[in-house]
Order: structure tokens, then sequence, then C-alpha cells
């Protein structure tokens, strides 16, 4: 097992249920009921994974706090627990990915626990990278473009310098020039990692062909041979402009388009940007305006708990109230949401709007099939 998790639950049912969840889904799991000694194995340890019994005392807030201060798990993925009618938008600002609710079923925790496991990383960096000074332009949804200072570089990811924290749960645009190059490297990545200090590290994710071989031939020159891994991907004429196609083989399949916008965003203001992590998918489905019976059929992608990117070529007007119908090969469900940012012939950003927690769990379980296996795909309707 190469995944630890550390438990730190007094509750001695709830605590096996866990340990036997995160056994199944492959980690390693440590538990002590104590957060006295959940903080020194904080302090000692390296964790992917912590779930966390909140109780919304002091020494809850202690530990959370000497997590996300720490040198070794700052960046490591957290579970909290909390009671059933506790708000939990404040432990997702306090840094929590994932809820549970007590009191802990088998089936909600394991949906929950296997989207986590799904976003865990799997691997410490595997190449050295090149050290290097170079600016760089970064921009991502609802943000103004910032500036920024590339660190060191690898084919695979990079660190910067900001004095901004980026959000962790969106794709991150970038535009620079290597040292000795006068062409422009564009590709788009996420964060890795943050520290306090405003150093931020990323892994790269959309890299077109043009820039791929720019970074290869100046690491090349640096002494660094790159691994040659990076995929043929869509090519892009501006930071901020309209994708076109790379050339790819017919039986490979596309990857996720959608523009690049730094007005695309599905959150209400730039200060309260996206708190869940999304996943690329490609989706089958019918979006109908409330208080029609008119479908239009649609692909949703880049989903999370939040919200949804609804690619079709006609978006409904903005501000427009829908309801979602999703078909995958074990399921179907309607979600309702809002149109918050819309891009004629691209498609519409849309934030879900719950009516009840039985939509929520839907929500949740698809997530869960996301982050644990293949992509699901499209239905005929």
């Amino acid at each position: 097992m190469d995944l630890r998790a550390l438990v730190v639950c007094p509750d001695q049912d709830s605590a096996n249920l866990l340990m036997l969840i995160l056994s199944e889904l492959g980690l390693a799991a440590e538990h002590t009921p104590s957060i006295t000694r959940g903080l020194e194995l904080l302090d000692s340890q390296l964790f992917d994974a912590i779930v966390l019994d909140y109780r919304a005392d002091s020494s809850s807030e202690e530990f959370l706090s000497r997590l996300r201060q720490s040198s070794k798990n700052r960046a490591t993925m957290l579970v909290a627990i909390v009671d059933s009618e506790f708000n939990a938008r404040p432990i997702f600002g306090l840094g929590a990915n994932f809820v549970l609710y007590r009191p802990l079923s088998a089936e909600r925790t394991r949906i929950s626990l296997r989207a986590a496991r799904g976003l865990m990383r799997r691997e410490r960096r595997r190449v050295p990278r090149t050290p290097l000074n170079s600016k760089a332009n970064v921009a991502y949804p609802g943000a103004p473009e910032l500036d920024a200072l590339l660190t060191d570089l690898s084919d695979g990811g990079t660190s910067i310098q900001t004095n901004n924290r980026l959000p962790t749960s969106c794709k991150v645009y970038f535009e620079f020039a290597l040292p000795g190059q006068q062409q422009l490297v564009r590709l788009s990545g996420e964060v890795a990692w943050q520290d306090a200090s405003g150093r931020t590290g990323i892994r790269f994710l959309d890299v077109p062909q043009t820039s791929r071989r720019l970074m290869q031939t100046w690491l090349q020159q640096n002494s660094i041979q790159p691994r040659q891994t990076l995929p043929a991907q869509p090519s892009t004429s501006k930071l901020t402009g309209t994708p076109t196609f790379a050339t790819q083989a017919p039986d490979v399949p596309q990857p996720e388009l959608r523009p690049a916008s730094r007005e695309a965003t599905l959150v209400t203001n730039a200060g309260n940007r996206r708190g869940e992590r999304r996943f690329n998918c490609k989706l089958g489905a019918e979006v109908y305006r409330l208080g029609t019976s008119v479908p239009n059929r649609c692909t949703l992608s880049d989903i999370s708990e939040g919200g949804c990117y609804v690619e079709m070529p006609s978006p409904l007007a903005g501000q427009s109230g829908v309801e979602i119908l999703v078909r995958t090969t074990d399921t179907k469900f309607k979600i309702r949401g809002q149109v918050l940012a819309t891009h004629p012939g691209f498609g519409m950003g849309v934030r879900f709007t719950f009516r009840d927690s039985v939509e929520r769990e839907e929500i949740l379980r698809l997530l869960a099939v996301l982050a644990a296996g293949p992509a699901l795909d499209k239905q005929s309707r």
C-alpha cells in the first residue's frame, strides 16, 4: 500500500467503519482517538489523507490550524466528520475537502472516501526540475491576469512564485517564454501544492504540440532529458482565444475543450471561488429551461458537487433556471441549476441548486464513480 491515512476519531464504531473502508480502498490507515496524539503524528509523519471527527471545539480548531501549517501535511486531503445539522460551509473554509455526516452510514462513507481516494496524489515528483528565472502570465476563470515568476521546470510541471494564492479547483492557464526562446509557451495546469510564502507547484494538463516541443528543446539544452509522455493536445492561438485541434489518430478520444475565458466562472464573485474539486467527463444529458418541456441535448463536462459545464452550441440565456436530466450506464436522475456564464458556440456554466439531500447524494455518487474508474459513456436518448 503506497497511500497512508490518519483517522482521528474518538468514536470506536465510526473509527472501525472508516478503517475498514480505507483498507478496502488500498490505504494503510492509522487510528488514534486523541487529537493530542493526532497532532504528534501530524508533525512527524506524512499522510495522503486525514479523517478528523470535527467537534467544533478548541481542540478541533487547533488540529485544523496545525494541519494547514504543517510542513509535511499542509496539502493532505482532509475529510471532516460533522453533525447532520452542522452547516458544512465553514468547515470547507477551514480546509476540508470532503464532509461526512454523523451517524456514518457504510454506503455514504464508502462513496465519499472513494471519491477522495481518486483525488489523492499517487506519486511524488519522478523527474528532476531545471531551475530558471522567467516571467509568466497566469489566468484562471473569475480573476484578472496575474504576473508570476517561474522558478523551475520539468516536462510535467513547474514551480511558480506569486503574490496571490491560486485556486486549487480549476484549470490555470499559462503564457511564458523560456530563456533563449522568442516563441511563447502556452498551456494549462492545475495546482498540486501551495505554501504560505507564495510558492505554488503546478502539474501540467493540456499542452499543445508547439509548446511541448519548445519545453523539450529547452530542457534538452539544459541537461534534462524529458520523458516522452506528454500527449498530443489541442493547441490554442492565444491564452484566452478559441481552441483549435491538433491532428490526432481517429481512435484517440478528443480531450475536453472549452473556452479559456477569464469570465468563464461558476461562482458569483471573484472572492468566492470554487471550493470543490472538479472531474473531467463526457456525460450525455438533456437540459430544460425551467417551466418548459423542450429538451436540449448536451454534454456535461468539468463537474463538481457544486456545478458543471454544459457543452451545447446554443446555450440558454444568462441567469436562466434549468433542469438537467443525466443518464449513465446504471442510473438516471434530474438536477436543477442556474446558468451563471454563457459562451455561444461552446456552452454554459451551471451552478446546481439542490432541492433536497437526495439530489446532492446523486451528485456525490456520480463523482465517486468518476473518481474511481474510467469515463462514463454517453447514453442514447
